[in-house]
């Protein structure tokens, strides 16, 4: 036991009197020390009750012979972060949250964790942690939020941001969009649709971190509760059979997790968080990858966003499991990873099955024979960009149009609600990536302005910031280069023609390179938006979209095997 250098020995009676003071019985200090990493607070929607699923997951542990210490994590809400200074900071709280708990767990000295996590970066954040101590760990979310029920539909945080741009629009009258405020957010949960938070708690399951039910299993259901004491009692087993989260996370998994996106029709962020984490794993993950395993697995899954069911659609219709035996069936996935059941992936979702054709679709029978991401390269984007194809109106799978060209969010926004955007429009938010924001902000707001003015099938959207899991439309992100860093998306100018073609994987300015080196020789690099504080220092380190936007300075590889 790691554990062992702050209890044994005469040396360590300082030690063992904290450990006293905390009051840990004899019996308690001689057990293994699990790590209970909790990102419970009060601001954030998806982890209001995580105290519970803490609770739930120290039973767990204890029945199983460990000791569990629990200690916080930070979380940021990107549905109250958005469209303000707030936005800059959720992406670069991942780094954060994986370095406190290296922190934590190397200066304790822990046996094991569990991860207990909901939304957005906080999953990844925690991921990337596990990948970096490489001891055993199980990964537990707070489960999805119900959906809402507004005039006679379901509905979710997506619904009520599209509704702002539909009361702007003049086709929703404020009352409306009142009583849609109070119902979109039924109570506790990540976020209803397939956003980016479900989406990363779907993929862990496939990742192998994350027990079968993880993605989906309710917030409110004691089927979460249960999941969660047994997160507790598995990580023990983990810990006396030498499992630790590098035996999990190999190149397979990814694969695997990859895979499982391109089913679900993930949100856009995986391909941020995914390279990040097995970047931390020692395993090599690029965008070529992610088109490459788009390009063979079909897309079987619609849901919000892209679509009008929710996870809670997707529970009933079989869950994670009955996607992942049917990619399985089909030789898309490899059946013989190792997961934190201690079993294989295989005998995981061994007869599992599809009870709803209507929410989960056959391979035989999919949406696309294609996967919900595409890659886009071209002499706008030389590094890569990404698009939600799932969620495109065929319409926009080709399009070619003027830019408009605004160097913040707020600019654009400001012109989409005045009327300035006009169908056939292609609209560059640039200055909004990893440097550039600083922190790579979501543009949920200008994204569902669009759609709730009904304008997402004549209007396209291209940033090198990026979209949340709740965006819809050709919303194209992640471009890259950064114009920060004088990509070519600093050179655009007012009118000049962009060529979209999602289908050949291109995106294209269309202006000579003659034209594009004038331009270039008399671009400026701008001033930094943050001066000081943590933001400046994320912007130093900071890497591209395309390689995950992880910290320069993060080193490669199984930390937790020096």
């Amino acid at each position: 036991m790691k554990s062992e250098v702050t209890k044994k020995g005469i040396e360590k009676a300082p030690h063992r009197s904290l450990l006293n003071a905390l009051g840990l019985t004899k019996w308690e200090n001689d057990r293994p020390f699990v790590g209970i990493v909790n990102s419970q607070n009060d601001l954030v929607p998806g982890h209001l009750h995580l105290d519970q699923i803490a609770s739930a997951v120290k039973a767990g542990v204890r029945a199983n012979g460990g000791t569990p210490l629990e200690f916080p994590a930070i979380a940021v809400c990107d549905g109250i972060a958005m469209n303000h200074e707030g936005m800059r900071y959720s992406l670069a709280s991942r780094e954060l949250i994986a370095d406190s708990i290296e922190v934590m767990a190397l200066a304790h000295a822990l046996d094991a964790l569990v991860l207990i996590v909901n939304c957005d970066k906080i999953v990844p954040g925690m991921l990337m942690a596990a990948a970096r101590l490489n001891l055993p760990a199980v990964m537990i979310s707070g489960g999805p939020m119900m959906a809402g029920r507004f005039q006679g539909r379901d509905v979710s945080l997506s619904t009520i941001f599209e509704g702002v741009g539909a009361v702007q629009a003049g086709k929703m009258a404020p009352e409306e969009l009142e009583e849609l405020e109070e119902a979109a957010c039924p109570g506790c949960g990540s976020c209803s649709g397939m956003f980016t938070a479900n989406t990363m708690n779907c993929l862990s399951e496939a990742l192998g971190l994350a027990l079968p039910g993880n993605g989906t299993f309710p917030a409110v259901s004691a089927a979460r509760i249960r999941l969660a004491k047994e997160a507790g009692w598995q990580v023990m087993e983990l810990f006396r059979k030498g499992i630790s989260a590098c035996d999990i996370l190999v190149e397979k998994a990814f694969s695997n997790a990859l895979a499982l996106d391109m089913a679900l029709g993930g949100s856009t962020n995986t391909v941020l968080h995914l390279p990040a984490i097995a970047r931390e794993a020692g395993v090599e993950l690029d965008l070529d990858s992610v088109d490459r395993i788009s390009g063979k697995v079909p897309h079987l899954c619609k849901l919000s966003p892209a679509g009008s069911m929710h996870i809670q659609d997707l529970h009933e219709a079989g869950g994670v499991s009955a996607v992942l035996q049917e990619l399985l069936s089909h030789g898309l996935i490899e059946g013989d990873a190792l997961t934190a059941t201690g079993q294989t992936l295989a005998e995981n979702v061994e007869g599992c099955s599809i009870r709803c054709s209507d929410v989960i679709r056959s391979v035989d029978a999919p949406y696309s024979p294609t996967g919900g991401l595409a890659i886009l390269k071209g002499n706008l984007a030389p590094a890569g960009a990404v698009v939600k194809q799932a969620a495109v109106d065929p319409e926009m799978l080709k399009h070619k149009g003027p830019a408009r060209v605004f160097d913040s969010e707020e600019a654009a926004v400001a012109a989409i609600f005045a009327g300035k955007i006009k169908p056939g429009d292609v609209m560059v938010i640039r200055y909004e990536g990893p440097k550039g924001g600083p922190g790579m902000r979501e543009m949920l707001t200008p994204t569902s302005a669009v759609a709730g003015m009904g304008l997402d099938r004549d209007v396209a959207l291209i940033t090198d910031g990026r979209f949340s899991g709740a965006s819809r439309g050709a919303s194209i992100g992640h471009i890259s280069p950064e114009a920060a860093e004088g990509g070519p998306l600093a050179l655009v100018r007012e009118g000049d023609l962009i060529k979209i073609d999602i289908p050949s994987r291109k995106l294209e300015l269309l202006v000579d390179e003659e034209e594009l080196e004038k331009r270039r020789a008399k671009w400026q690099h701008p001033e930094p938006n943050v001066k000081k504080g943590y933001l400046a220092r994320y912007a130093r380190l900071v890497s591209s979209a395309s390689q995950g936007a992880v910290l320069f300075d993060n080193p490669v590889g199984r930390r937790g095997d020096r």
